[in-house]
């Protein structure tokens, strides 16, 4: 008998299963793949990650990995920098293989105390007031209190619990792929600027080794499930930009559609979904990868408190209320960077004018944020504007704020050193430290590092720590 049953062990599923062992969950995560992805496609962790990494001390040893780039540039691939000054400490893109995030997330997370079986798809389940009993495609059958489908866009869970997946489907697609190429770097750097003048979903990038990173439109939209061929890549380099390259010696090649669809419901009684299996778009402005990771963080803390038996009544069905509604937001942000990559006159006009816009520093600061996902607000109800928002990582007495919340805790950073966390001191730590940079007395910060209260009067406190963490401890 498991706690809870994760179906998918891609960043979204070992993340969360590294959520919920930080409060002693037992976790089971099932990945129908036997091995690893071989193909090394580059994500980027965006600013908001990288503070959830730092959160639960795993950003050290992430990059060792990575490369740092600016964080600018985002939006629709307008060429703009990183407006001055953005909240937070880690405050620039990483670069990163797929591959190797995810093999570092699933082993945070397996020595945390996961169990990780590969080679398992989940094929069937019946849900109870008790639990969840998954059937497995070789006909085993598993138990769970809990199951969490986060098995990708096609995902079986989502399926099979008959949640609707509305949205468009793809209307345009884009091959991916890296290959060797047979001409000069200058050569290939002038065709390329000069191409991307009007197309913009088109780039050839050095790799290492003679290898390039290609992206360039497809004839048409295919079947997802088939990879193209370099035929197919040499074809539309010819007819985009009147050459080929000489591309050769592919090491993996794929293609990706502008499909944009969100589920109905990310829970339905004891089974839930997030990551892809929730919410599909476009991977304009690099937030897929992201968003899911940031999907787990919302919802580990949650589950654990759902079922370790503190959590108040409502507490779960705030991963649905928090998270839909900024899939939502990435839905049209993408929608909307898609068409200013259109070729035709009429997005490439508003291009033009959404790149002069962006020259005004609370344009470019706005869409920013937006994309890097630091500008989300919750909906606590009325208060100050930082209630409902992450806290950057500011210094504290002990070193620096996110180095408090490895354990997967909620914080009350006191200033006035008059409050207490009481009998909730079993899953809310405490410092009090007037030096905080902070224009508040104190604050109270849920696992997930969004603020949940504001203020200094300890009636007040308690009734936050009751509606976030339940009942006190006796």
């Amino acid at each position: 008998m498991f706690d809870v049953i994760i179906a998918g062990c891609g960043p979204t599923g070992a993340m969360l299963a590294a959520e919920l062992r930080l409060h002693d969950v037992r976790v089971l995560v099932l990945e129908k793949e036997t091995e690893p992805a071989s193909f090394v496609r580059i994500v980027g962790l965006h600013i908001r990650s990288l503070e959830l990494m730092a959160m639960r001390g795993l950003l050290d040893r992430i990059l060792q990995h990575g490369r740092r780039r600016p964080a600018g540039g985002f939006f629709a691939a307008i060429p703009k920098p990183a407006p001055k000054g953005l909240d937070s400490a880690y405050a620039y893109l990483l670069g990163i293989p797929q591959p190797v995030i995810v093999h570092l997330l699933e082993e945070h997370a397996i020595e945390l105390g996961a169990q990780v079986r590969r080679g398992c798809a989940v094929a069937g389940f019946e849900q109870d007031d008790e639990g969840v009993t998954v059937e497995l495609a070789d006909g085993e059958q598993l138990r769970s209190r809990y199951l969490v489908g986060c098995d990708g866009a096609r995902s079986m869970v989502r399926k099979l619990l008959g949640v609707g997946f509305p949205g468009e489907p793809a209307r345009t697609e884009t091959l991916m792929g890296e290959m060797e190429v047979g001409v000069p770097q200058e050569e290939i750097a002038a065709k390329v600027a000069e191409t991307r003048e009007t197309h913009q979903r088109f780039w050839l990038r050095p790799f290492g080794e003679g290898v390039y990173s290609v992206v360039v439109p497809a004839a048409g939209v295919g079947d997802r499930t088939e990879p193209p061929t370099l035929e197919d890549f040499k074809q539309q380099l010819r007819a985009i930009a009147g050459t080929d390259f000489g591309v050769h010696s592919p090491r993996w090649m794929s293609r990706f559609g502008d499909a944009t669809r969100l589920a109905e419901r990310y829970r339905v009684g004891r089974v839930l979904l997030a990551g892809d299996a929730a919410h599909i778009h476009p991977p304009t402005g690099g937030q897929g990868l992201n968003l899911g990771v940031q999907d787990a963080f919302n919802l580990g803390w949650k589950l654990a408190a759902q079922i370790r038996g503190w959590a108040p009544e409502t507490l779960l069905d705030t991963y649905q209320a928090e998270r839909h509604p900024v899939a939502e937001d990435v839905l049209d942000n993408t929608r909307a960077q898609m068409e200013l990559l259109s070729a035709e006159p009429g997005p490439q006009a508003v291009r033009r004018l959404l790149t002069e816009l962006m020259d005004f520093d609370e344009v470019n600061r706005y869409l920013i944020e937006k994309i890097t996902a630091i500008g989300i607000r919750y909906d606590f109800g009325e208060g100050p504007d930082l209630l409902g928002r992450r806290l950057r990582d500011i210094d504290v007495k002990q070193g620096h704020l996110y180095g408090l919340l490895h354990r997967g805790r909620g914080l009350l950073l006191d200033r006035t050193e008059r409050l207490t966390v009481g009998g909730w001191s079993d899953r809310v730590d405490y410092l009090a430290d007037p030096t905080a940079v902070l224009d508040v007395p104190c604050v109270l910060l849920r696992p997930d590092g969004h603020v949940a209260w504001i203020g200094d009067d300890q009636g007040d406190l308690d009734d936050h720590l009751s509606r976030w963490f339940g009942k006190p401890a006796d």
